[in-house]
């Protein structure tokens, strides 16, 4: 396809990874151009967000491979690829054509409903997202160089010809961040906004360190339920690398395919995820797995960007108390302070976070419908939406778990 190319750019679609050199497709999601300007914006949220590990070659790859995605799946890949004269690869979306809505974590279930019974067609539609998982992150990738502005607005445009062209009633850019959220803005995307809870790391020693910076009694309920959660003579270890072997992915696996069967009747992610994904970039993965009596009976898995814990899947065999929050939340701060991570996401949803020391952090997402019939009101939805996530926001900053400024600490 050249449609929407700028003179001398040609746009084009893969239908599978494994046809872009690994080392063109990082190039384009961790620019180092990128990095600097998130870096230098001084915005807390945007500082840290780099080096993303799920738009990169090897993460994704591992879920088309293992068959995660896929046309069986409902997730077709569809990466659209804009390239030089010479063939260079300048920029790159990870999108794919979905038969449904499962797995994003930006719901539009309503949308497609309310479509379909007004005779209208919602699926296929255009996702470009990392798939099933609610971490911000660059969506737009472009590479560094004298042409990226050039690139960037001929992914868009790409976007829209591979939408008309494949009959698609709309394109989805989920959890995307700066310059994306600006340039999709002004290409005329809806916005849409969630919340999400994440950890900031104020230079803390230890999780001491950071205990001190909450009210007495919040401090004393978050030390009361770390020794509950441990009380049953459990430990948990952090394994990355070769400790990842296939004995500790099984283990792992059966919790996640327990809990994820009891919340979405159907795991995402199959048990040849784990291994590939293992093999392909375990160093930048974090498993924290729970011992008691000499086996393992939880874990929850991370992924490391350059300044980020990324808290993705939970699952066990035993229920003790508090220990979700121990794996999930409370040893993912102790990992951040330890290895100087500037913050920790601990994915989607869950205002128990709060009380954790998570604060509540708004997520942008950016929509284009073709029908102006379904994006009028679907605009008016989304202009109370985000006031309503604004006011929640609010809200939550207040119930905040910290001491107040000059504020005694009997």
């Amino acid at each position: 396809m050249s449609d929407g190319a700028s003179a001398g750019l040609s746009v084009r679609v893969a239908t599978s990874l494994s046809a872009i050199p690994a080392g063109a497709w990082n190039a384009c999601a961790n620019p180092h151009a990128l990095l600097d300007a998130l870096s230098a914006s001084g915005d807390a949220d945007a500082a840290t967000d780099r080096d993303n590990p799920f738009v990169s070659h090897e993460f994704l790859m591992a879920l088309e491979e293992s068959g995660c995605t896929g046309r069986r799946s409902g997730w077709s890949p569809a990466y659209l690829l804009v390239e030089d004269e010479m063939g260079q690869l300048l920029a790159a979306a990870p999108s794919f054509l979905k038969s449904h809505s499962q797995g994003e974590y930006v719901f539009d279930h309503g949308w497609a409903d309310a479509y379909e019974r007004a005779g209208g067609r919602y699926y296929p539609k255009l996702q470009v997202a990392a798939p099933f998982t609610p971490a911000t992150g660059p969506r737009l990738l472009v590479a560094d160089g004298p042409r990226a502005a050039e690139a960037r607005a001929a992914l868009i445009a790409g976007l829209e010809a591979l939408r008309s062209q494949t009959q698609a009633s709309s394109v989805h850019v989920t959890f995307a961040q700066e310059p994306d959220v600006a340039a999709l803005e002004q290409a005329g995307y809806l916005e849409r906004n969630d919340l999400q809870f994440h950890w900031q790391n104020e230079a803390f020693a230890d999780y001491d360190d950071f205990l001190a910076t909450l009210a007495s009694r919040k401090r004393k309920a978050l030390k009361r339920e770390r020794r509950e959660a441990l009380s049953a003579g459990i430990t948990v270890e952090a394994l990355s690398g070769r400790d990842l072997t296939e004995g500790v992915w099984d283990d792992f696996f059966a919790f996640y395919e327990d809990t994820g069967s009891r919340k979405w009747g159907r795991p995402y992610l199959n048990r040849a995820f784990f291994s590939r994904v293992g093999a392909a970039m375990g160093e930048r993965i974090v498993l924290m797995m729970a011992k008691r009596a000499g086996r393992y009976i939880a874990g929850a898995i991370n992924f490391r960007g350059a300044n980020t814990l990324y808290g993705r899947n939970w699952g066990c065999i035993e229920d003790h108390p508090f220990l979700h929050f121990e794996v999930c939340y409370h040893q993912a701060i102790d990992y951040a302070i330890a290895h100087g991570l500037a913050r920790v996401e601990a994915g989607a949803q869950g205002e128990h976070k709060l009380a954790r020391g998570y604060r509540p952090v708004i997520t942008r997402s950016l929509h284009h419908i073709a029908d102006p019939g379904l994006r009028r009101p679907v605009a008016a939805y989304l202009t109370q939406e985000r006031a309503q996530i604004a006011a929640v926001q609010a809200a939550l900053m207040a119930e905040l778990p910290f001491r107040k400024t000059g504020a005694s600490d009997g």
